[in-house]
């Protein structure tokens, strides 16, 4: 995971005055092609969330709203491709995709507006296509997750990252969730998969903030982007420990588990030290050997323990960063930290406000 790839001149450009950019597209299902014209509104990333991207748009076009049957025909299923970006002194831009989504719902008053526009990310495609039989998946992590996203979504491209796995065969029943499924299975290969800002489904791992080098610098220095920040502590739903369990009968595989544990002394949630043991648990059929079970476990822990040091920053808007990232931030009193990012949400408008959650910190230099 790394930003979005952008040009040099884009990461110089965030820092000076400039004048942003945005583009909303909406693609009807007859074809039509429609530039929003937008007043505002906000993508939301989130990693922590099986939907990774959502959207709300603001228009004064009323016009957006359906009123006939032909134009609830063309909006059903309809999507939105949502951009932001940058203008340079030349008259020239640069622009980088914030999501496609899945158009949700259309409101207004039909009269004066404004009109409300909310999608979500493919990921909602997925999961709302509930199982109507039962499914099996079998065989290995990309051909499973694969398949489960591409009978929803025929065509989908997938990018795998990660080395693949073999899996155990694993049976959901009538009304399963498909997406969960997915998320599941990318687990055995402890791996995470999501819609990713071109609207392609992405399997990978979730980058180590301890070998990472950052990819963007959050400075409170003249010229720099940082707004302002602050730096928490918590063990509210922190855990320490995963144990990842596997047993599958139907491939007649004996039982496998893993006891993946936070092993560094240094860590203010170190397994033998004062924060006590806080197990979670993981079971799945998809897990048949040890090694599975490890890289199970040891994803879930990463997630598991992070809470524990975390930041919430606010810097001028960044479009192309991606959850995973690695960013340096530089305090107002000097200090200087490494924190992986969680969430933000990217303005649509010229004053709007660019917060960032973290995962994960650690002191940097």
């Amino acid at each position: 995971m790394t930003l979005y790839p952008v040009s040099d001149r884009f990461l110089a450009r965030l820092a000076e005055s400039h004048a942003p950019v945005t583009r909303v597209q909406l693609f009807l299902t007859n074809g039509r092609v429609v530039d929003v014209a937008h007043t505002g509104g906000s993508v939301t990333v989130d990693r922590s969330q099986a939907i990774r991207r959502t959207c709300s748009v603001t228009s004064a076009d009323t016009s957006l709203i359906p009123r006939t049957p032909t134009d609830q025909l063309a909006t059903y299923g309809a999507r939105l491709l949502i951009s932001r970006g940058v203008t340079y002194g030349d008259g020239s831009s640069e622009l980088v995709p914030l999501g496609v989504f899945r158009l949700d719902s259309v409101d207004g008053d039909v009269s004066q507006g404004p009109v409300t526009l909310q999608g979500k990310g493919l990921e909602a495609v997925v999961a709302d296509d509930k199982l109507t039989t039962p499914y099996t998946a079998t065989g290995t992590v990309i051909t499973s997750v694969t398949s489960l996203i591409q009978r929803s979504i025929p065509g989908a491209t997938v990018l795998a990252q990660i080395a693949d796995a073999s899996i155990g065969s694993r049976t959901w029943d009538v009304e399963a969730d498909p997406w969960a499924a997915a998320q599941e299975v990318a687990a055995a290969a402890g791996a995470e998969v999501y819609a990713n800002a071109d609207g392609m489904f992405v399997i990978s791992t979730l980058p180590d903030l301890a070998t990472t080098p950052p990819v963007w610098a959050v400075e409170a220095t003249e010229g720099g982007v940082y707004v302002s920040g602050t730096r928490a502590m918590s063990a509210d739903k922190v855990n320490n420990g995963v144990l990842a369990r596997g047993e599958n009968a139907a491939d007649n595989v004996p039982p496998v588990s893993y006891l993946a544990v936070d092993n560094d002394p240094n860590s203010p949630t170190y397994w033998g030290g004062p924060f006590g043991r806080r197990p979670m648990f993981y079971s799945s059929s998809t897990l048949t050997t040890t090694g599975a079970c490890i890289q199970a476990a040891t994803l879930k822990l990463a997630a598991a323990k992070a809470p524990n040091a975390s930041g919430d920053f606010s810097s001028l808007p960044n479009p192309a960063l991606e959850p995973g990232d690695v960013i340096r931030v530089m305090h107002e009193d000097g200090t200087k930290e490494l924190h992986q990012v969680a969430s933000f949400s990217v303005p649509l408008d010229e004053g709007g406000s660019f917060p960032i959650s973290t995962i994960s910190a650690k002191e940097g230099s």
